[in-house]
């Protein structure tokens, strides 16, 4: 996906909430889906808390924090790895520095320090400030920095180097050891405060070191094959960028976005710099790392320039301005195609320790939004539809499109779903009668790992209104955090896989109904998805929405000028020829109310200053029967030491006196059938029976499936759902997040294998 000609644009982020950082310099940011991390840094003193910015909500918090917890540090190494976070080096106090690793599990705020063994070929690098750190594959890459040679921590002898690591890093949790890699053609000249960048292009990983510091700045790059290991200066096109240290490089798609840093004074303004011989820029440069070619976005300007040379005091926030100001020793975070900006310092000194730092929030929007994952069911009725989204990066709002499938049935004949990806799932029509729809939910349990899930909570405490509480939660109280920081950071939650901490599920209408009462084990099966429909179908639209939900009862029919531009299947070629959907368009409007027991397809997509994006894959679902119970609610897991306890509530809308309820469990399949249904799950029924809760026994557990189709996130799949006089109504689907870490070390153990690596030194 591309935004075309388009130039990337700047946006000040005007609302942000919460307990925001003071302002900084030296400090460092990681992404982690829609969450920023930042850490270290500092003025008048290094900053030890860890912060995070919810991109999706504009909200900081503070995590709270357990284990081996770091003191602050400035100019450090600090990468990420999926949801660890790993920490390397950086200044502790004035003059003194460290080699200290450590690690962060993001997904329970839990620190460890690490102890790598020593390279076979030398000595482990030594305490060092203003290197870079950079995570290719399961390796990072340790280049260059700045050591104090001094025994007087008080005092400086500062020694540039152009030292080169590889760190490879366990599975999971942990690290191999140092090592120092051979390598030909030289490599970069000694050097601190320069960027390090991992990019990969025709099958070849390779690493590119721009500018730095040493006694002056560089404006030098370099580039590292790491197949072959050989250094080379590749020879590039276009403007290159003035010699700078101190700026932040960031890869989107296949682009370096330079910007900011130390610079030089232009010949030109050298006659008024009065002895002054580097400034902050807020220039913006890109490197196409395809073709080599750098493009200058954002110029130095004159104004800029002078303003920072005739300055008696520290520059001035300007609410009108257009793009970040200068700055140096920033931080930056890559989250979907926006690069954020967050503080620095500006130039200004006030005395020999006390820098002047900006305190503003910057991103840089590069490209319209990704595409997202498919729409999720949360609540059907017989007129209402409770739908789902999984935030994007870079979206603004979102556009919500609708298509009926086929005229209203009856509960018995609805047509089976077909598969078209993993992202949702869906019931094919069974020898079973088996539940007449599945509903999504999103429950939390209660299990083992409730202290840990308590300390992910806590960090966003302060922004909820409505608190995690002893990890126990209903589905629909869930859908509402929606609207605050607390929905975004339980969708980081279920990426991090941490079993106990909470369940994820997807749904879809089926058209299986109940087999006889006595017949307690049957099984049935499902696949994931249906069927994208032909271009030429019309989708009608729900809405625009800058919330990642909505509950309708209808939907919008275009007029007849818009029948054409409606029936699209994705995003269209070019914006421009397309006016993209507001809220306020639909308020003249015709609408279509939902029928009972009618299947829909859904697809959402996202919208920023670039356009719209690609939309998402194809959702199916349904409203339910008139005179069919609702689906079970708020259901809550509890892990006891070889029972897993679960609870639900009756259907909001029963249609008459509940006679009982069915829960169903995802099964492995034998082998014979497992090759002849591909993607299907198969289940069988452990409970049945008129209580609102039941208990599933270690026996079952160790036959249960784990499905990895969602996100590749592992759980084990229960369904429920409930029967009155006229039958079953639709299956409340529930997927129980399994702890990834905890899997493989049981697959290990089964394989009479090594749970760890026997030569790792952290443990």
């Amino acid at each position: 996906m591309s935004a075309g000609t388009e130039e990337p644009r700047w946006r000040k982020v005007h609302s942000a909430t919460g307990v925001i950082p003071r302002s900084r310099h030296g400090h460092r940011a990681a992404a982690i889906r829609e969450l920023i991390i930042v850490f270290g840094g500092g003025n008048e003193g290094i900053a030890e808390d860890l912060h995070v910015y919810n991109t999706v909500s504009k909200q900081w918090f503070l995590p709270a924090m357990r284990g081996d917890i770091p003191p602050g540090c400035a100019a450090h190494g600090f990468i990420c790895e999926g949801t660890r976070i790993l920490v390397f080096g950086g200044m502790v106090e004035f003059g003194k520095y460290t080699n200290s690793l450590y690690e962060l599990q993001a997904s329970r705020w839990l620190w460890k320090k690490l102890k790598p063994k020593a390279p076979r070929n030398g000595s482990p690098p030594c305490p060092r400030i203003g290197h870079s750190f950079t995570l290719v594959g399961n390796k990072c890459y340790l280049f260059g920095g700045l050591a104090n040679d001094s025994e007087d921590p008080n005092s400086n002898v500062p020694r540039y180097m152009s030292d080169f690591y590889e760190l490879e890093l366990q599975s999971v949790s942990g690290v191999r050891g140092w090592g120092i890699p051979e390598t030909k053609g030289g490599g970069p000249s000694a050097r601190e405060s320069h960027t390090s960048v991992a990019y990969t292009s025709f099958g070849s990983p390779k690493i590119f070191i721009f500018g730095g510091m040493r006694g002056c700045r560089l404006d030098d790059l370099w580039q590292l094959d790491l197949d072959t290991m050989v250094w080379s200066m590749p020879e590039t096109r276009g403007s290159t960028p003035l010699p700078r240290s101190l700026h932040s490089a960031n890869v989107i798609g296949n682009k370096m976005y330079v910007f900011g840093g130390w610079i030089p004074v232009p010949e030109s303004e050298k006659h008024g710099a009065l002895g002054t011989k580097w400034i902050c820029t807020n220039s913006l440069s890109v490197l196409n790392l395809d073709t080599m070619n750098w493009q200058n976005l954002a110029p130095e300007e004159r104004d800029d320039i002078e303003s920072q040379l005739q300055s008696q005091g520290p520059q001035r926030d300007d609410p009108y301005a257009c793009r970040p100001r200068a700055r140096a020793g920033h931080c930056t975070a890559v989250v979907g195609s926006r690069l954020y900006v967050w503080s620095g310092r500006d130039g200004y000194c006030k005395s020999w320790n006390y820098q002047v730092c900006c305190k503003d929030l910057w991103y840089l929007e590069t490209d319209r939004p990704a595409t997202p994952e498919a729409v999720l069911l949360i609540k059907s009725t017989v007129s209402m539809l409770h739908v789902a989204w999984r935030p994007l990066g870079a979206a603004d709002c979102y556009v919500l499109q609708i298509q009926p499938v086929c005229p209203p049935n009856t509960a018995g004949s609805d047509p089976p779903a077909k598969p078209v990806s993993p992202a949702v799932t869906g019931e094919q029509e069974g020898k079973d009668k088996d539940p007449a729809g599945v509903q999504s939910l999103h429950p939390q349990i209660e299990g083992t790992t409730n202290s840990e899930e308590k300390a992910l909570a806590q960090g966003a405490a302060a922004q909820q209104e409505t608190s995690m509480k002893s990890c126990r939660g209903s589905a629909e109280t869930q859908v509402e955090r929606g609207r605050n920081a607390g929905r975004n950071l339980e969708n980081f939650q279920s990426k991090c896989c941490t079993a106990g901490q909470e369940t994820s599920s997807t749904q879809i209408s089926s058209s299986a109904q109940h087999k006889s009462a006595d017949n307690t084990a049957d099984v049935y099966t499902h696949t994931d998805q249906v069927q994208q429909q032909p271009d030429e179908a019309v989708w009608f639209d729900v809405g625009v929405y800058k919330t990642l939900f909505s509950a309708f009862t209808h939907y919008f029919l275009p007029v007849d000028s818009d029948q054409g531009t409606t029936a699209v299947s994705s995003r269209p070629p070019n914006t421009k020829e397309r006016k993209l959907p507001r809220p306020q368009d639909f308020q003249d409007r015709e609408k279509q109310a939902l029928a009972p027991g009618q299947t829909y397809r859904f697809r959402v997509a996202g919208i920023n200053c670039f356009g719209q994006g690609d939309f998402s894959p194809v959702s199916e679902f349904k409203t339910c029967q008139p005179g069919f119970p609702g689906a079970p609610s708020a259901v809550k897991i509890t892990k006891a030491s070889d029972l897993v306890h679960i609870t639900w509530e009756a259907p909001s809308s029963s249609s008459g006196r509940i006679l009982e309820y069915s829960m169903y469990m995802a099964v492995r399949k034998s082998r014979s059938s497992a090759s002849e249904r591909q993607g299907q799950m198969a289940f069988i029924r452990i409970y049945r029976g008129t209580k609102t809760s039941c208990s599933v026994s270690s026996t079952h557990l160790d036959n249960a499936h784990i499905d990895c189709s969602a996100s590749n996130r592992p759980a084990v799949v229960f369904r429920i759902a409930a029967k009155n006089e006229q039958g079953y109504g639709p299956a409340t689907q529930i997927r129980w997040i399994q702890d990834l870490s905890k899997l493989r070390a049981s697959a290990s153990k089964a394989d009479n294998s090594t749970a760890a690596d026997q030569g790792a030194a952290d443990r």
